[in-house]
């Protein structure tokens, strides 16, 4: 049973009428109609429906003992039927192995299922045609962040996932028992990238990152991967561009190869052939006005939460650039604009159609004193940071960088509900397994 013996589902209908193939995968659905047994049939590439008759008395056996699920290797001769998926089927002369086992556990209508027990049967719901077209866009995407930072001068650099500082501040770290010791969980591989741009000046990783958030929202995880990148020289103005052009180019590439995938899904593909640079750019000072107008009652200063850049992404069409937030809102990282110092130099990314942020970067301080000076303003200590400070003691210079989070991206793309659906086996404060 060599890998050339078989061909794909998805390549039935190219081999033509008439031809002897060989297939194997797993029943999708099966059901008898006047001597006959149905099967539709699918591996990694698609379905296609294969008919076994009475006549053929031992394979006729096999397939009335299948159930959903089961694996088989089947051979028949390819015939055009416009009632089946993909207009072919194969009119099966023999089942020369099969593995009937138990009956599956999630039915035909598992879209109508309880969402926990289908997150319980998360290691049987992979298999589901929904679920393998979520993970096949997901590759594309994360293929196309790689062959963008690659294709753009990136090195691509690997951080630690144990570390002992906190990028985004103490409350949500996972806290690890490292030997004798207290490590915690990376939130950001953000300060290793900003080390490694005095070597390599352009710098990008992709890995997981750990937030100990207790929210249940529709797009947080405690465990996510995060695509991170940090340039030397680079200021507000490149992170514009950088961000626009990756999200463009991941986007592009989906279209181009996931047609059949979003459409599984039921995605419009309106929004997404939207996604081009520029990206309409608005200040937080216009953003709190709109908002204010839509109803909201926000001061300058209140952060954009979920529920505000819901509502100022349905203004727009595209991804917006949503930049200069005040000092408050913003980690301690984050530069202020000189021009105008409550404000910092920072951009979050907001994905339209109410996914909201997707991005969050901007100019990092590259001032020895004045990194101190914000890490006293926001209660923290110095000593915690001697390694991320030696950064402005030597040949410190203007720099920038932003992280991407992967899940959201997808999410967004495939037009889920809820992040939880954007991976195979999401993690969230309830849950741990499978």
């Amino acid at each position: 049973m060599g890998m050339q013996d078989f061909i794909h589902v998805k390549d039935v209908a190219s081999v033509g009428e008439g031809k002897l193939v060989s297939v194997r995968g797993w029943v999708y659905r099966k059901r008898e109609i006047g001597g006959k047994v149905f099967i539709v049939v699918r591996d990694s590439t698609g379905i296609v429906q294969a008919v076994v008759g009475k006549d053929n008395g031992d394979a006729f056996k096999k397939a009335e003992q299948l159930n959903i699920e089961s694996s088989l290797v089947l051979r028949g001769y390819v015939k055009r039927e416009p009632r089946a998926p993909g207009g072919f089927e194969i009119q099966v002369i023999d089942i020369p192995w099969s593995f009937v086992g138990w009956q599956f556990p999630i039915n035909e209508d598992a879209a109508k299922a309880d969402s926990e027990y289908l997150l319980d049967m998360r290691h049987l719901w992979v298999r589901s045609r929904r679920m393998q077209a979520v993970l096949k866009i997901r590759d594309t995407v994360f293929g196309a962040i790689h062959e963008w930072f690659r294709g753009n001068g990136y090195y691509e650099v690997q951080a630690p996932m144990f570390i002992t500082s906190a990028v985004e501040g103490g409350s949500t770290l996972f806290e690890v028992n490292y030997f004798d010791s207290k490590a915690y969980l990376t939130q950001s591989s953000q300060f290793y990238l900003e080390a490694l741009i005095f070597s390599l000046e352009k710098v990008y990783t992709v890995a997981p990152s750990f937030r100990a958030e207790k929210s249940r929202t529709r797009r947080h995880l405690t465990e996510f991967w995060h695509a991170e990148a940090e340039v030397a020289w680079a200021g507000l103005e490149d992170i514009f561009t950088v961000t626009e052009n990756l999200i463009s180019h991941v986007v592009k590439r989906v279209l181009e190869r996931n047609l059949e995938e979003l459409s599984i899904l039921g995605r419009r593909t309106e929004p997404l052939e939207n996604v081009k640079p520029p990206f309409p750019r608005v200040s937080y000072d216009e953003a709190i006005g709109i908002l204010n107008r839509k109803g909201f009652d926000l001061k300058w200063g209140s952060d954009i939460g979920a529920d505000e850049e819901r509502a100022l992404t349905l203004e727009f069409t595209q991804p917006i650039h949503l930049h200069h937030f005040p000092e408050q809102v913003k980690a301690f990282y984050h530069r202020n604009d000189p021009a105008r110092p409550e404000t910092t130099l920072s951009v979050d990314v907001l994905a339209p159609e109410g996914y909201g942020e997707v991005v969050g970067g901007g100019e990092r301080i590259f001032d020895y004193d004045e990194l101190v000076g914000k890490i006293r303003r926001f209660n923290l200590n110095p000593d915690d940071y001697q390694w991320y400070l030696d950064l402005r003691r030597y040949g410190s210079v203007p720099h920038a960088g932003f992280g991407l989070g992967v899940d959201r991206l997808v999410m967004w793309i495939c037009g889920l509900d809820h992040i939880r659906d954007a991976l195979p086996f999401p993690r969230d404060m309830r849950r741990l397994k499978p």
